[in-house]
């Protein structure tokens, strides 16, 4: 049986991009009040759930109690950024947030989630500022996790998420899902922003589990919507295929222990044929919208690892072409780097570490451990021991998850076991 504390906790985790998605519509697009009174609603729950027992509608709950905070916020004179009289805001927000006329409590408030993620990818917003106010506000990523995911400072990145809310503030940006003529422009940001919900998810960027499954199943929510929104558009099916691809596998990808199962090793019956089914089928549909965007080739790339029954019916020849496709559509570091390992497997090592090590030496991936790391396995599959034990020692000074750290001090082990026998 769930603790008051223990449904918070899941309800931060399930529904906090929800409700402080209602709360900012309720108050007219402020950002900041919003995250604000929301964290004070929070704050409240953790001392009143455990005194005087848990809602039967946390989500309900806690709408209110940030309405509530908003509404003496107004009356004690603090600005919440509405241009009107102050009074006009209390009737708003009260009128909006009212409890039902019989009482009881109403789980059914609006979903504002597709709301909230198309004004954050609103084009006067920078590309980058759109996803990770997205990512920040509608999936409640710290600043920290937020700044790993584009690999910048989380000083530089808390400065960019101030920037984007006072811009969306003093431009008057529209709470809204605009138009169908409209979207069009906001589609590329939202797909974006979407999938680094899900990655984020699959392959956390900190802390004790690998997986985020609740934010694997928020991405794929919403990539469903917009699937219902842009039902012509071979990118948003390609996006939604990928994540569900992906989604497939995640039973297999952590040992009972919580460690880290490599692709290769992986319980393929563990493997979720209902979601391969389905995303094959998102597949085959974007392929006949005329889909060859870089989703629609990760897409692609999933379903060969999908539909190979064993690890060497792989098909790496095909994959490694993709990469290169999607290398020349959507060059980055990270793809450069899974080119890299692709390329290994179907050529050779010695192949592969040639690309990696021209990676390295760019720079462009100083503080990412997957670099050392793949590396690392490169050296080690090659018999080159001594260099091998260098670069899963960089890797472990810079990964954070512990799946991920206990993976590779398990192959350090094995590294140095068999360099002493």
């Amino acid at each position: 049986m769930s603790t008051p504390a223990s449904l918070l906790e899941r309800t931060y985790r399930e529904d906090h991009g929800r409700i402080v998605a209602t709360v900012i519509r309720v108050l007219g697009g402020d950002f900041g009040a919003a995250e604000e009174v929301v964290q004070e609603a929070f704050a409240d729950a953790l001392v009143q759930w455990p005194r005087e027992g848990a809602p039967r509608e946390p989500r309900a709950w806690l709408i209110r109690a940030a309405r509530n905070k908003a509404v003496d916020r107004v009356r004690r004179g603090v600005r919440l950024g509405a241009r009107v009289d102050a009074l006009e805001v209390v009737a708003r927000i009260e009128q909006e947030l009212a409890p039902p006329p019989d009482g009881s409590e109403w789980e059914g408030f609006p979903d504002d989630t597709l709301r909230l993620l198309f004004t954050c990818c609103h084009p006067a917003l920078a590309p980058e500022a759109q996803v990770a106010l997205a990512l920040r506000t509608l999936c409640g990523l710290t600043t920290e996790e937020v700044a790993h995911a584009f690999l910048v400072p989380p000083a530089t990145m808390a400065q960019r998420l101030v920037r984007a809310q006072r811009k969306i503030r003093d431009a008057g940006i529209p709470y809204i899902v605009p138009e169908p003529d409209a979207l069009g422009e906001r589609t590329r940001g939202v797909l974006h922003t979407v999938y680094l919900v899900f990655s984020e998810g699959y392959a956390a960027t900190d802390g004790p589990e690998l997986l985020r499954v609740e934010l694997c199943a928020e991405a794929l929510r919403l990539g469903r919507l917009a699937r219902s929104l842009l039902p012509r558009h071979a990118e948003v099916a390609s996006l939604l295929a990928l994540m569900l691809l992906h989604h497939s596998r995640r039973r297999a990808r952590v040992a009972a222990d919580g460690g880290l199962v490599l692709l290769d090793r992986q319980d393929r019956a563990l493997w979720d044929r209902e979601a391969i089914r389905e995303g094959l089928a998102e597949l085959d549909a974007a392929l006949a919208l005329g889909g060859r965007g870089p989703y629609t080739l990760q897409a692609a790339i999933a379903a060969l690892h999908a539909q190979a029954a064993r690890p060497e019916d792989t098909d790496w020849a095909q994959i490694a072409v993709l990469y290169e496709r999607l290398c020349e559509l959507s060059p980055g570091p990270v793809v450069e780097l899974n080119r890299a390992a692709a390329v290994a497997m179907a050529r050779g090592p010695e192949h592969g570490l040639a690309l990696v090590d021209d990676l390295e030496t760019s720079g462009r991936l100083t503080d990412y451990h997957l670099l050392p790391a793949a590396r690392a396995e490169l050296l080690r599959r090659m018999g080159r021991v001594k260099e091998a034990v260098a670069s899963y020692r960089r890797a472990l000074a810079l990964v954070k998850t512990a799946p991920e750290r206990r993976f590779l001090e398990e192959r350090l082990a094995e590294l140095l076991g068999g360099a002493n026998t």
